[in-house]
């Protein structure tokens, strides 16, 4: 037993340590992913070792690397608790708050009444369907007497995303920063109480042995949305699916670059995927906002068939602030570069993978 706790703290520990190299590939960026499964491992593993390895030199060397490494997790994943506190208190004034439900609906799901009922029960001001093709833009349609305004890009590549919503677009734009084929919706509305804001709705590739070898399109694409949506002069709500983690590498440079709070910070983990495998499970939908946009409420809700559970949030425009953007975090120079750098990156991929075929 001492033999297979040293061999498995070994294999935590290079998990553990692989995300720390600035290394764009799968293998070095999945393991961000599993931090919360790691750290239970882990903690798991030192107790064994205690209990069942000879106190010799493996023993000593395997618990002084694994002991700084339970820290270092603890560490970032207490942002996402209660202990940790919340950005903002709610103001008073509730005659702006809306509700928003962001849904990676799985573009082979054919639980179309599913996802509706879950509407019609949760009664949001905007949805956003993410992977949605054809198939879900007619299942829709039946919808669109409550949500008469819509933005629809309608795709057969898992990368489809519609927008519905109660109240007029002020604007609608949609943008393919690195890849003609990977969109994200800019959406500007206005309340029926004169409140302005800015919803943008995201869905970059993951880096995974099944998708995309690497992550220069995922970060290149989350990089030009933040510095995006840090020119923006309106309070700002950014939802989607990342396919990345709130702790993440990338996470952190979108949360500088953009100047946005991340939405989960006090609040919970909040693991939308994968539905069926609750041990793996990890936030890949993340909702970033402005300091003058509060949430009120922050919450995944029921099954509907997908792989990822939907997710709402409830938000009130503060119209007291003074400022939008978070100045608690600027970038350094060598962020500024390597933000460039990874934007760049991700373009090129674009254009060495269209060569290549």
């Amino acid at each position: 037993m001492g033999t297979f706790f040293i061999g498995l703290s070994v294999l935590l520990i290079v998990l553990s340590l692989l995300p720390f190299f600035n290394n764009q590939h799968w293998l070095f960026r999945v393991p961000e992913f599993i931090k919360i499964q790691l750290l239970v491992l882990q903690v798991i593993a030192v107790i064994g070792l205690c209990f069942f390895s000879d106190k010799n030199a493996w023993f000593w060397g395997v618990l002084a690397i694994q002991s700084p490494l339970i820290i270092y997790h603890s560490a970032i994943l207490i942002r996402y608790t209660s202990i940790y506190k919340k950005r903002h208190r709610l103001p008073k004034d509730d005659t702006n708050t809306l509700k928003v439900i962001s849904a990676n609906i799985y573009q082979f799901n054919t639980n179309f009444e599913r996802f509706k009922n879950l509407i019609r029960k949760e009664n949001p001001d905007i949805f956003i369907t993410i992977e949605s093709n054809s198939d879900w833009e007619m299942a829709m349609r039946d919808m669109e007497t409550a949500y008469p305004y819509s933005q629809k890009i309608t795709l057969e590549n898992t990368y489809g995303m519609h927008m519905y919503a109660k109240i007029p677009f002020d604007k609608v734009q949609t943008h393919f920063f690195v890849a003609d084929d990977i969109p994200s919706i800019e959406a500007h509305f206005k309340t029926p109480n004169g409140a302005s804001f800015v919803l943008f709705s995201v869905h970059p590739p993951p880096p995974s042995p099944t998708e995309e070898d690497t992550s220069k399109e995922r970060d290149g694409d989350l990089l030009c949305i933040a510095k995006h949506s840090k020119t923006l002069k309106k309070p700002t709500l950014v939802i989607g699916d990342f396919n990345t983690v709130a702790w993440s590498k990338i996470s952190r440079l979108f949360r500088k670059n953009s100047g946005l709070i991340d939405g989960r910070t006090g609040r919970g983990i909040l693991a939308t995927y994968h539905t069926k495998y609750w041990f793996f499970r990890a936030p890949l939908d993340l909702v970033y906002h402005s300091t003058d946009l509060v949430l009120r409420d922050l919450s995944l809700l029921e099954h509907i068939g997908s792989d990822h559970f939907p997710i709402c949030c409830i938000f009130s425009i503060n119209n007291t602030s003074t400022t939008s953007k978070n100045t608690e975090e600027p970038l350094t120079p060598e962020e500024k570069e390597e933000t460039e750098s990874l934007i760049e990156d991700g373009k090129d991929e674009i254009s060495t993978n269209r060569t290549a075929s």
